[in-house]
């Protein structure tokens, strides 16, 4: 029997159960052997099991000026076992309304007894009067919620424009705040299809994944647009943006490709559109499954947050537009490249992420991961000029510094809450998964892993997967192990360390005794971890010989008896510790080597010597052996090196001025070499390392640099106020700007109306060395005048200069500074200003903030920066005094 709205509470609870038609229960008939259906695994959850959605209907009325909106949740749910309630997501959703109605075809639903929240939960359950029997049923909820001013949920950017000051609104979603927007199964495994209404004034434009299906005026001036439905797919990838648009579009591969500004600045996004117009079609063949939507929008918003710069909605990219718009004014070689490279990140995981998504965040990797190789791929095939294979070794290094100390976890993790969700998205997630990801590859080839890729594409389109789904079907393409491997790198944290015990020429051929052990900057006398190892090795331009070291020791024959490199081609995740022998012979001839093994051996090497394996000597011996007309991105790297020994020193003035000196000799004659401006025909690449130099010599004050930056930049030189170099040259003057030069920049600010300008100018106040100046651009930071998303990154750039500055200032200011962060990164920040402190008292006062204020489940960002401000000065302690002798030496 039906429930009737016009029944009494009473004659409810008298009522026999609710009463539908039985729910198909769906199984996977493609899942891979050796793996049971995903429906039999135990996925983790957060909500109860009784009740799953089947398809959404949104109808949203937004109130942009009074920053909420009203909205209609039409879901129709499986009853999974009897029940008195169902609980879905909700966060600051005020709920007016719930009626359940059986289908089909019941025309008389009956409305929740009652609607209770839980706050820490995240939760909202209607419960009803009598037990729900097993089947399909129609749920309509009512409902009120906030639309935010930072990138969480349904959120407002507000931007200047030549009719005045103006407001678009947005939807993010992860991870995971679609419970912000409506209520909801928000966990990945509930994949659905969505229908989106929303009515707005008839003026402005809309944008959703799915191409607009109707369009309607309305009394008032008024219009309400409804989008095509979606493919079953999760929610955090639903995506709603409204305000005053324009939209270029070209076709690729038979798909309409947008990117979708705010009114004025379409022609910015040209670039953009252009790449995508390349990526499509790429990433169409090499999945071997067409991009499934009639559309492919890149959406720029305003503004920024200091967390991301891009999602990948499915058929709806959103990216900020300092991270895919195109301004002549300000857009430098690299941003131009990076540009081209987060839209291939973006872009790829409409493959991996949406149209085959993890089943639960523990699995994050395998979107983001994923995404990361597959756009240094990309780019790699679509633009070599711009030689992204040399930057595998940058991302290493940073997953590495973070996966070397006590606080770091597994690529795969066990999460349970928001924040611990929120958190994930870190190196190990993004650039461990690259860097592993690289490994697999090479271990079993480009042509069989990329086999491996369709094959688990075809299997899990339109569903959910585990990270074993893709070993599975990589194995079986490949045919060689490959799990097994591939779960030491991603079940279990820490970089191995391969140990070269001996090395012996016999018969032209070099035998290596080989030990793996583990690396750690923290815990070097912990028991070390086991992997199996795919390790390569090479003479230097000979043939490359494999192995796997497993079981702690393996062995490995050479051709030549001349300098051998291990991780050949710099493939593999370890660090190697060679011989004295085996590394001065690489540092006799490290010219020879290739550019990816000469930056990745300087990075090593390095960070072997700051750890304390070896000496850092050798690194700096490489450093200073880097060969004239060397590559642009091995420069960039040595000037790294000597701008962070220069911090190292910082409140040494006379043993930072010899850093200088001897840095800007090492690197003022390749400035000299390539010119302050472009060249015709110069490769990309130098324009990327002339900013480079200019950024690292002024960084240490070069005082021809200095002087060079500032004069063009008090000229008005074209160079300073327009073009590629016009951040990197104003980056050198508000570092070492006095008052007076401070004050001039701030009127440059506040007079600008370009707000991608804008908001650089206000963040380049925060970047002054002058710790009165940092004071007052944090100060300016809690006015209203930057706006709400620019006020943070100024509080983020004083802290690259000044952590405990801005660590103590945001402290003493936590709430109204917590207001101007995304809701769901507020673990994040405060942390993260202290990271960079050299202080030991900043231990403590992290102790102390994450002790008051976070759980032991949330407490993580904390430990990291604790972890790395006791790793700092350790280094200032023990190393340190070495790479002193190793200067003076120089200068004797």
């Amino acid at each position: 029997m039906r429930f009737r709205t016009a029944c009494s509470l009473l004659a409810l609870a008298a009522l026999p159960a609710l009463t539908a038609q039985a729910a198909p229960v769906r199984h996977s008939a493609s899942t891979p052997p050796g793996l049971p259906p995903l429906e039999q695994r135990d996925i983790p959850t957060q909500l109860p099991k009784t009740v799953r959605p089947v398809q959404y209907a949104l109808n949203i009325l937004p109130d942009a000026e009074k920053l909420a909106f009203s909205g209609t949740a039409t879901i129709d749910v499986d009853v999974l076992q009897p029940t008195r309630e169902i609980t879905l997501n909700a966060v600051d959703l005020q709920i007016r309304k719930a009626s359940l109605a059986a289908l089909p075809g019941d025309a008389h639903p009956v409305e929740a007894s009652g609607v209770r929240t839980d706050a820490d939960a995240q939760t909202a359950t209607m419960a009803f009067s009598a037990t729900i029997a097993p089947g399909r049923y129609r749920l309509v909820i009512d409902y009120r919620g906030k639309i935010y001013q930072q990138a969480a949920g349904f959120f407002a950017l507000d931007y200047d424009s030549a009719q005045g000051r103006k407001r678009a609104l947005f939807t993010q979603f992860e991870a995971p705040d679609a419970r912000r927007f409506f209520p909801s199964w928000d966990e990945p495994r509930f994949r659905t299809p969505y229908t989106l209404t929303v009515t707005v004034p008839a003026g402005q434009d809309v944008v959703g994944n799915m191409p607009a299906a109707s369009t309607h005026p309305q009394p008032n001036g008024m219009k309400t647009i409804t989008f095509m439905t979606t493919p079953p797919m999760s929610s955090y990838l639903l995506f709603l943006g409204v305000g005053e648009f324009d939209r270029i579009t070209t076709r690729a591969a038979g798909t309409e490709i947008g990117v979708v500004t705010k009114r004025g600045s379409g022609e910015n996004g040209r670039w953009a559109l252009s790449g995508a117009a390349q990526i499509l079609p790429y990433y169409n063949h090499y999945f071997g499954t067409p991009f499934p939507l009639p559309k492919l929008d890149n959406v720029a918003g305003p503004g920024s947050s200091q967390f991301f710069g891009a999602m990948e909605n499915w058929g709806a990219i959103f990216t900020f537009e300092n991270v895919l718009l195109l301004d002549p004014a300000i857009t430098s070689e690299a941003s131009r490249q990076r540009i081209f490279g987060v839209a291939a990140h973006e872009m790829a995981h409409q493959w991996f992420g949406d149209l085959v998504t993890m089943a639960w965040w523990d699995d994050l990797w395998l979107n983001e991961g994923f995404a990361s190789w597959m756009a240094t791929k990309a780019t790699a095939a679509l633009h070599p000029e711009w030689q992204p294979q040399l930057d595998i070794v940058d991302g290493r290094e940073a997953a590495m510094r973070l996966d070397s100390v006590a606080t770091t976890h597994p690529i795969v993790q066990h999460l349970t809450t928001v924040d611990q969700i929120s958190q994930a998205f870190d190196s190990i997630t993004y650039q461990k998964g690259e860097a592993v990801l690289t490994m697999m590859e090479d271990y079993v080839g480009a042509d069989a892993w990329r086999r491996g890729v369709q094959a688990y594409i075809r299997a899990h389109r339109l569903s959910n997967t585990q990270t074993d789904d893709l070993w599975t079907a990589v194995e079986r393409a490949a045919g060689k192990p490959v799990a097994a491997i591939a779960h030491d790198f991603t079940l279990q944290p820490g970089v191995p360390l391969i140990r070269v015990e001996s090395a012996a020429c016999r018969g032209g051929r070099t035998m290596l005794a080989l030990r793996q052990s583990e690396f750690s900057r923290d815990r070097q006398d912990k028991p070390p971890l086991a992997w199996r190892v795919p390790v390569m090795a090479a003479s230097i331009g000979g043939a490359p010989a494999r192995t796997i070291v497993a079981g702690g020791a393996g062995s490995l024959g050479v051709a030549g008896c001349g300098p051998i490199l291990l991780n050949s081609g710099q493939t593999g995740y370890y660090r190697t510790l060679y011989t004295p022998d085996m590394l001065r012979a690489l540092t006799r001839d490290y010219a020879r080597l290739k550019p990816v093994d000469q930056i990745g051996l300087l990075a090593d090497n390095w960070s072997l010597g700051l750890a304390g394996y070896e000496s850092p000597s050798p690194a700096l011996d490489m450093v200073d052996t880097v060969p004239a007309g060397a590559n642009p991105v091995l420069y960039d790297r040595a000037a790294g090196i000597l701008l962070q020994i220069y911090n190292m020193y910082d409140g040494d003035p006379a043993r930072q001025a010899a850093i200088a000196h001897y840095a800007s000799a090492k690197l003022g004659p390749v400035l000299q070499q390539i010119g302050w401006r472009a060249r015709p025909n110069e490769p990309a690449i130098n324009a990327v390392l002339r900013a480079t130099l200019i950024g690292a010599l002024g960084g240490w004050g070069d005082p021809q640099v200095v002087t060079e930056a500032t004069r063009l930049h008090a000229n008005g030189d074209k160079l300073a106020t327009s073009g590629p170099l016009r951040t990197t040259i104003l980056g050198v003057v508000a570092r070492n700007n006095d008052p007076a030069g401070w004050d001039r920049l701030h009127a440059e600010a506040k007079a600008e109306r370009n707000p991608l300008v804008r908001a650089q100018l206000y963040r380049m106040l925060g970047a002054a060395h002058d710790p009165a100046l940092a004071q007052r651009a944090l100060d300016l930071a809690l006015t209203d005048e930057p706006g709400p998303t620019t006020s943070p990154n100024i509080i983020a750039a004083v802290a690259a200069e000044h952590p405990d500055l801005a660590f103590d200032f945001a402290l003493r200011n936590r709430e109204r500074v917590e207001a101007l962060v995304d809701s769901s990164s507020r673990s994040r920040y405060l942390p993260g200003l202290a990271g960079g402190s050299s202080d030991p008292a900043m231990i403590g006062k992290l102790e102390a903030f994450a002790t008051r204020n976070m759980t032991p489940q949330s407490r993580r960002p904390a430990d990291v920066a604790i972890a790395s401000i006791r790793d700092r000065v350790r280094i200032r302690a023990t190393r340190l005094p070495e790479i002193t002798r190793w200067f003076e030496a120089k200068g004797r």
